[in-house]
């Protein structure tokens, strides 16, 4: 595929498969390291992460938990930095120690909200994963400790990430 349009904006390949698939595997072998022994929760936030949280969990060799929660902090291609939480958690976690997976980290505003309100559930601790992360974009405090690539600043869809809605 040299392209694809999605609505105004035409997207070209940036990462191939196997490269997605070599990140995904070098995280989960990370993870199954530092995590050996502890209670761990994976928390999916939808939507985009949907894709990254199926393929991450083939490679994940812990027993675990897995919950999912819905935010939204978009529209069209400007992240807004409002958390609407739409999916609560369906896991308690509190004591445990909890991974919080997205598909891209940018502002860094999202994660940073998400974050306080997990803390309100007195997790043992909270660390994010990210497939992409868009570091010159980060204006947040918390930093993903797992990331599969730093990418520049710019709007990427494709493998759960969309362009409104469309383009996953």
């Amino acid at each position: 595929m040299d392209s694809i349009q999605l609505h105004d904006k035409t997207f070209v390949p940036y990462l191939s498969e196997q490269e997605i698939h070599d990140a995904v595997v070098r995280l989960a072998n990370q993870i199954n390291l530092d995590y050996q022994g502890k209670d761990l929760v994976f928390l999916s936030v939808l939507n985009g992460s949907f894709m990254f949280t199926a393929d991450l969990m083939k490679h994940i060799q812990l027993p675990c938990e897995i919950s999912f929660m819905k935010v939204s902090s978009y529209q069209g291609t400007e992240s807004m930095g409002r958390v609407d939480e739409l999916i609560g958690l369906n896991s308690p976690i509190a004591g445990k120690h909890v991974i919080l997976l997205e598909d891209i980290v940018d502002t860094g505003v999202t994660i940073d909200k998400i974050i306080k309100l997990l803390e309100l559930n007195g997790p043992e601790s909270i660390e994010v994963c990210a497939i992409l992360y868009k570091k010159e974009a980060h204006i947040g405090t918390n930093v993903p400790k797992y990331f599969g690539f730093e990418i520049p600043n710019k709007f990427v869809v494709g493998y759960g990430l969309d362009y409104d809605q469309h383009g996953r």
